[in-house]
């Protein structure tokens, strides 16, 4: 151990290094501001102090040459004024070490609230998410540390998806809500965050092609798959209603499909009233019927789980073009709208909980307009026109 009465460059720079070991040169107008010289030649500088247990602690500043003795020692008056105020530095340095990352907020996310809160289809949809966007970019970062700043080019960067970037944004704004609650962060950085504007699909099956459609499901060689796609049309319900659905569920004689709350949207109970249409293939299903579920899948005890491959064959068949499966539920809801069915009626019949998601068929329902127009302008023509 040396000592100089301040420590400057020149003298640092003036001590050789030890053959082995360390030399600790303290400076004595500041106590506790120290370097330590290495074997290697390498210079640190660093603060020694003692904490409210007694317990001598050092924490390390910098290396000489990267930074001045004279900031050095700034740095040291800093710290030793933490220190006066009942602060631990070295504590502070260890606590960051152990704060939580975002991979960690991801694992505890997936844990204790997708787990339980979610069907597993959309569990998979954030697990991978998290893995393919959000934990390719932050799986190291701390919460604490990812700002608004970062989220907004999280979130720029998918502006070519923006239905993916808002889906992004909506699972960083909830991991953030849980990370709020567990008194990880003070704020959540996803706040202020604009979601950009989605351009709602609006395909919808015409008269004709709902013709051409039947066509081909009449002679497709999977009456199984032609079945769960007629339901999806004649029952406006969602993919995973329809192949997920148990016998149990339906009264035929009352014609009343009762859908478990586990298996909609809303997780809600849904009782859906039955067209003839629809009562007709449930009926004939009915008489062959040999498994609890309408549609089971090849695997005993589960049901068929994806008709995509067949939809895609069936719909190049009808002469469809860009036709999701989805775009059966919204073949459904157009239909009845356009003829005249009150969106609140249309609404109840999809399942929708809010007035809202129902408005996109607004546009449809133009039929009582138009028949109100009509009449006055029908009289306009009677009052205004001239006699012969």
């Amino acid at each position: 151990m040396q000592t100089a009465k301040r420590l400057t460059k020149r003298i640092i720079e003036s001590v050789l290094p030890p053959q082995k070991g360390e030399i600790l040169l303290w400076d004595l107008e500041l106590k506790g501001f120290g370097v330590r010289i290495f074997p290697t030649g390498r210079r640190t500088y660093f603060v020694q102090y003692r904490n409210e247990f007694s317990h001598t602690r050092r924490k390390k500043i910098g290396v000489h040459g990267l930074i001045t003795a004279d900031l050095a020692r700034e740095e040291a008056k800093k710290l030793l004024g933490e220190v006066a105020k009942g602060m631990d530095p070295s504590k502070e340095k260890q606590n960051l070490k152990t704060k939580p990352t975002m991979a960690k907020l991801a694992n505890d996310y997936l844990e204790f609230h997708a787990k339980i809160n979610k069907r597993p289809k959309s569990y998979k949809e954030d697990e991978r998410m998290l893995d393919k966007i959000i934990l390719k970019q932050w799986e190291s970062k701390k919460v604490e540390e990812v700002t608004m700043r970062d989220v907004q080019l999280l979130h720029h960067g998918l502006q070519g998806t923006p239905y993916i970037a808002n889906r992004a944004r909506a699972l960083l704004n909830k991991m953030f809500g849980l990370a709020l609650q567990w008194k990880w962060i003070s704020s959540n950085p996803v706040e202020g965050v604009i979601k950009y504007q989605e351009h709602k699909r609006t395909r919808w099956l015409s008269d004709q092609e709902v013709q051409q459609l039947y066509v081909v499901l009449d002679i497709y060689h999977n009456q199984d798959v032609a079945n769960a796609i007629r339901l999806l049309l004649l029952t406006g319900s969602r993919r995973n209603e329809v192949l997920g659905a148990t016998w149990d569920q339906f009264d035929l004689e009352k014609g009343v499909w009762t859908k478990p709350a586990h298996s909609t949207k809303q997780k809600k109970m849904e009782h859906l009233p039955l067209s003839l249409a629809a009562l007709n293939i449930l009926q004939e299903m009915q008489e062959t019927a040999q498994d609890t579920y309408l549609f089971p899948g090849k695997v005993s005890g589960r049901p068929l789980t994806d008709i995509k491959k067949a939809w895609a064959t069936i719909s190049k068949r009808a002469g469809l073009v860009d036709v999701h499966l989805h775009d059966l539920r919204h073949t459904h809801a157009s239909h009845l709208v356009s003829s005249g069915l009150s969106l609140s009626i249309v609404g109840k019949l999809l399942g929708h909980t809010q007035a809202s998601t129902t408005q996109r068929y607004a546009h449809l329902a133009d039929a009582p307009l138009r028949h109100a127009t009509e009449l006055f302008g029908a009289k306009v023509t009677t009052l205004t026109k001239k006699e012969a």
